[in-house]
Order: C-alpha cells, then structure tokens, then sequence
C-alpha cells in the first residue's frame, strides 16, 4: 500500500495514495462541511460547501475536497478567512431559496443546512429576489417531496441509481429552474417507485421525508433502537422511533454494503415492532389503495397454502 505525506491546517499526516481531501481529513479528526458527500456515492462537488485551499509545488488553488486526491507534498487550509467566507455565501443562496420553517420541519435536529447554517451563523433575511417553487408530491403514503427545500446535492439521484432496475430519480430542466424530478416526470404514484426510501434514508434536508412518521414524533424527541430486517439475507437496517414507551415509527436507515432496502422488508419490521401500525397500501395502476398486512407483507399465497393444509388434515 502506497502513501503520502501531507499537511492538513499544518498537522502533517501520511495519507493512501489516491485518497480524497475529504475523507483523509475526517479520518484524522478534521471537519470540513459538505452537503452533497457520501462515501457511499459517486463524487459530485456540486454544493461546493467542502472547499479547501491548496498548495503544491508553488500552487495555490481553492478546489472541493470531495472530489481531489491527495498529492505528495500537498498543504490544504480548511478554514481560512476566505474559506468561510465563501462558505458563508453559499449557505446564504441557500436560505435565501429556502422555506423558513425550520421550527415544524420534520427534519429538524438532523438536518445538515441547518447545522452548517448554524456554524456559520448564517440566518434567514428577506429578500425580493425569486423562491423555488412550493411544489409537494403528497401521491405517495411512503415519501413525500417538497420541492421548494431541495438543494439538488443530487445525493437521491445518486443512490437511486446504484439500483440498476431502478433509478428513478433524475434532475430536470436547467439553470434555477432544475428540480429533481420522477422517471415519467410525474409524481411518485405514477411512476416506477418501489417506495424502498433509499433516498429519504440519505436526503440532508427536508426535501424528502417519510410520510409515515410526519407529525408523529421527531429524532430529537425519541429514543431510537437499530433493528434488522428479517425479511432476506441482506438484513438491511431500520431504526425503530419511541416516545414514552410507545414504537411510534420504523425509518430505513442508509443502506450499505449492498444493501437494497425493500418496501415489503420496511412493511414487516412495521408490523413486528409498531405498537400501532398505520394501514398498510400497495401501489397498482398509478395509484396507491389501501391494503391488508397478509398481502403487504407478501404472506397471503403461505397464508391460503396453511389454511388448505389445516383443512386437507381436519377431513382425514
């Protein structure tokens, strides 16, 4: 294994070659914001919150950390004056786009614009100038868009499209008119949604939530227990929110290690843990209609086959 000597915010540190700035820097206890990294997901450096300075071989250059690979001989500033200077700018084309209701916003606690927003101590002002759209897709009862608090970090695009028979998600049209769109370019019903939640699982906003928890609770306000879904081998993770007592919701957690995440594995860690599950729909024809836990779960075809045997052996 080849590495590299480098100095990040003058601490010298041997980095693997052809690591990004990003991830040696967090490896090493050093903080960089950034909205749109994953290391699950492709590299996209589009928010540019992630800027850095460096300096090689006489060279100074601001560039995104997400995205560059360390280089021998590399020193990277991650905080200068300038750095959180243009930091702050960007923060602030975000809020100034953004729906100022961060108090009754489901994603409050855990939201990462309103914690860079807060770092940074960046805040909401009145403008003049132009808001996105409030445009909701309320057709799903699984997720729900709101279009006006996307940032297009593109991280949904991107883990949709890990699932090659899925990729659902997608930007459209171009400049501050562009929005994440459905494959159709229609809403969730609509399209070929599968309702699995990989991309409310990663979504830093509030631009996509589960519809199943809104109002009821959130993660600031709950306790929390990670269980395994039971359903396949892949045993994907979910998070099961409690509040006195009570299992008031499941929320898929983002998936790893091949993990694809599966509406029938989220329905059946529903059922096993809620103490009060909401019904239960499927999706035909381009609208979602109320269903049964049997046919959700995908036990109504064992369920006929037991009740036929239980008969079969009551007439012997």
């Amino acid at each position: 294994m080849c590495y590299v000597s480098i100095k990040i915010d003058g601490k010298e540190i041997k980095a693997q070659k052809d690591s990004f700035v990003l991830d040696v820097a967090r490896e090493n206890g050093i903080e960089i914001p950034s909205l749109c990294y994953d290391p699950s997901l492709e590299k996209f450096g589009g928010c540019r919150l992630c800027i850095v300075e460096i300096t090689n071989n006489g060279w100074t250059k601001i560039d995104t950390s997400c995205s560059t690979k360390v280089k021998d001989g590399m020193e990277i500033k991650t905080s200068s004056k300038n750095l959180i200077k243009k930091r702050k700018g960007i923060l602030q084309l975000l809020l100034d786009s953004h729906p100022n209701d961060c108090l009754t916003c489901q994603k409050a606690g855990e939201c990462l614009l309103q914690k860079y927003a807060y770092d940074y101590d960046v805040n909401f002002r009145d403008i003049d100038g132009e808001k996105r759209e409030k445009f909701y897709d309320l057709s799903s009862p699984y997720i729900m868009k709101d279009n006006a608090k996307c940032i297009l970090c593109g991280k949904c695009v991107s883990i949709c499209g890990q699932i090659e028979d899925r990729s659902i998600l997608s930007f459209a049209n171009r400049g501050y008119d562009t929005y994440i769109a459905c494959d159709l370019g229609e809403d969730f019903a609509h399209s070929y949604c599968i309702s699995c939640n990989r991309c409310v699982s990663i979504c830093p906003v509030g631009a996509l939530t589960d519809k199943r928890i809104l109002g009821k609770v959130r993660s600031f306000d709950s306790d929390k227990k990670t269980v395994k879904c039971k359903v396949c081998e892949f045993g994907c993770d979910f998070e099961i929110y409690s509040k006195n007592g009570n299992n008031i919701a499941v929320i898929a957690k983002k998936p790893s290690d091949g993990r694809p995440l599966c509406l029938k594995g989220r329905m059946m860690t529903e059922l096993l843990y809620l103490d009060n599950p909401d019904t239960p729909y499927i999706k035909t024809s381009g609208e979602f209609i109320e269903s049964d836990w049997i046919t959700v779960t995908g036990f109504k075809n064992v369920f006929k086959k037991i009740s036929k045997l239980e008969k079969k052996n009551e007439g012997e």
